[in-house]
C-alpha cells in the first residue's frame, strides 16, 4: 500500500484471458490501482469502478485527491482499470507487436474492444471486489463500454454514471462521421473567432510544410496533414489556447523561415500516438455485425469542401483517424497492414444487446455535453431513450473533459441525480 497526500494506493494485476472464448489458451495482464481516502480505509464502502476514455487511454495517476477523485473518494472505494492493452496491463505498442505480421496483429487486436475489457472487469470485481456489485464511471468511450457492460454482465452493477459518452448503439462509422465533421468545422469556426491572426498563420504554416522538408525529433516528417491533426483538442475546454500558444511559438524567428525546435517537440508528443496506438485504431470500435468500417472518416471528409487542402481558412481535423498516418507516423507504422485488414473486417461481435438494454434495471446516470464535438449528443439522447433507466443531464456548461476539469460539480451532480432514485 501506497501513501499520498490524503489518498492511500493498492496496485491489482490478475491475469486474465487473452480471448475471454478460450480461457485455456494464452493469458495477458489486467492492471488496476485502488484508491482510498485515507481517513476512511478501514469502512466498508461501494465500489466505483473507473472507465477511462479512449478508447486505449490507460487510467490516471492522480498525485492527490482533486477534481471528480476528490468527490468520489467521500463515499467509495475507486478502481482505476488500465484497459488491456494500455498502461501496465500488458500494453500494445509498437515495440511491443513489431514481429507480429498483419493478419495475426488484426486478430489479436479485434480482442481489445469493450467486450474484453467488460470481460476482465468481470475477472478483477470476483478478485478485488470480492464478487460485490459496483458502481462505474465511464468518461468517454468509458461509456461505450459501460453500455457494452449492461449487455453483457448487468449481474455486476449496482449504479452506471456517465460523462460525455452514450454511444449511438447500432450507427454505423458513416453515420457517426457524417455527424462529426460538421461539429469540427463549428469548433474551427470559434477557434478562428476567438484568434483570428491565426489564419494566416496556419496557411503560411501549412505551405511551408508542404513546400520544404521539416523532420521531427523522431526523425518523421511534418507535413501539412499532420498539422492539422492539432485540431483534435478542439472539444476540451483548454484546447483553442493549447492550439493557440502552440502557433505562438511555430516561428524560429521574425522571418518566417524556420520553425523552431520547442514547436516541432511538441508537435511530435501530441500528433505522435507512441503510447496510445488503440486510439489511433478507433474506427474499429464502431465495428459490429457484418458492415466494415472500411476507413469512414478518410471517406468522409471528400464530401466537405471546408477541409479541402486549399480551403480558406485551413480547418484542424478531430480525432478522426486516416490511412495516411499508418504510413507517417512510427509509432503507428507496425500497424499499418493490421489497420487495413481491420477496416475491411465484415465479421464484428455485436457489442450492445439492444434488446436487453431496453429492459436494463440498473440506473444509469449520464451527463451529455450538448457542444460535445466527440460524442454526438442527438445520438446520446437518442439511446437514452432507447436504454431503460437512464437519466440524462444535458448541459451546455461543460465541454468534453468536464469531469477533469469541473468534477467535483459534474460527479457531484450525477451523485445527486442518484441519490433522487433512492
Amino acid at each position: 500500500m501506497i501513501a499520498h497526500p490524503g489518498l492511500l494506493f493498492t496496485d491489482h494485476t490478475v491475469t486474465v484471458p487473452l480471448d475471454h472464448r478460450r480461457p485455456g489458451v494464452a493469458g495477458i495482464e489486467v492492471f488496476a490501482r485502488e484508491v482510498v481516502a485515507a481517513d476512511r480505509a478501514g469502512d466498508d464502502l461501494p465500489w466505483l469502478l473507473y472507465l477511462e476514455g479512449g478508447p486505449g487511454g490507460r487510467a490516471p495517476r492522480p498525485l492527490r485527491a482533486d477534481s471528480w477523485l476528490a468527490r468520489a473518494v467521500r463515499t467509495h472505494r475507486v478502481l482505476l482499470m488500465d484497459q488491456r492493452g494500455t498502461g501496465r496491463s500488458t500494453p500494445i505498442t509498437a515495440r511491443t507487436v513489431r514481429d507480429m505480421p498483419a493478419d495475426r496483429l488484426a486478430a489479436f487486436l479485434k480482442l481489445f474492444r469493450a467486450d474484453s475489457i467488460v470481460a476482465d472487469a468481470e475477472i478483477l470485481r470476483e478478485r478485488v471486489a470480492g464478487g460485490s456489485k459496483w458502481d462505474t464511471l465511464g468518461q468517454s468511450y468509458g461509456g461505450f463500454i459501460t453500455m457494452a457492460y449492461l449487455s453483457g454482465a448487468p449481474q455486476g452493477l449496482r449504479t452506471c454514471y456517465v460523462t460525455g459518452g452514450l454511444p449511438g448503439l447500432s450507427v454505423t462509422a458513416d453515420e457517426v462521421y457524417a455527424r462529426t465533421y460538421p461539429r469540427v468545422a463549428a469548433k474551427n469556426a470559434e477557434f478562428y473567432r476567438a484568434f483570428p491572426e491565426d489564419a494566416g498563420l496556419v496557411r503560411r504554416l501549412a505551405d511551408h510544410l508542404s513546400e520544404n522538408v521539416v523532420l521531427l525529433p523522431d526523425g518523421d516528417r511534418l507535413t501539412a496533414r499532420r498539422l492539422r491533426v492539432l485540431g483534435s483538442v478542439f472539444g476540451m475546454s483548454y484546447g483553442y489556447a493549447q492550439v493557440h500558444w502552440l502557433l505562438e511559438q511555430a516561428w524560429l524567428s521574425s522571418s518566417k523561415s524556420d520553425i523552431s525546435d520547442l514547436f516541432m517537440y511538441d508537435v511530435m508528443k501530441l500528433t505522435g500516438f507512441v503510447d496510445a496506438p488503440i486510439f489511433a485504431l478507433q474506427e474499429f470500435t464502431y465495428g459490429q455485425g457484418a458492415t466494415p468500417t472500411g476507413w469512414a472518416a478518410a471517406r468522409a471528409i471528400t464530401k466537405y469542401p471546408d477541409f479541402a487542402d486549399g480551403a480558406e481558412p485551413l480547418l484542424f481535423t478531430g480525432e478522426m483517424m486516416y490511412p495516411w498516418m499508418f504510413q507517417e507516423i512510427a509509432a503507428l507504422r507496425p500497424f499499418a497492414g493490421a489497420a487495413d485488414l481491420l477496416a475491411a473486417e465484415d465479421d464484428w461481435p455485436i457489442l450492445y444487446d439492444t434488446a436487453r438494454l431496453a429492459a436494463n434495471e440498473v440506473p444509469v446516470l449520464a451527463a451529455v455535453y450538448a457542444d460535445d464535438m466527440y460524442v454526438d449528443a442527438g445520438l446520446s439522447m437518442r439511446t437514452a431513450a432507447e436504454v431503460g433507466n437512464v437519466r440524462t443531464w444535458l448541459t451546455s456548461e461543460h465541454e468534453h473533459d468536464g469531469l477533469r476539469t469541473s468534477g467535483d460539480a459534474v460527479l457531484g451532480h450525477l451523485f445527486a441525480m442518484a441519490a433522487g432514485l433512492r
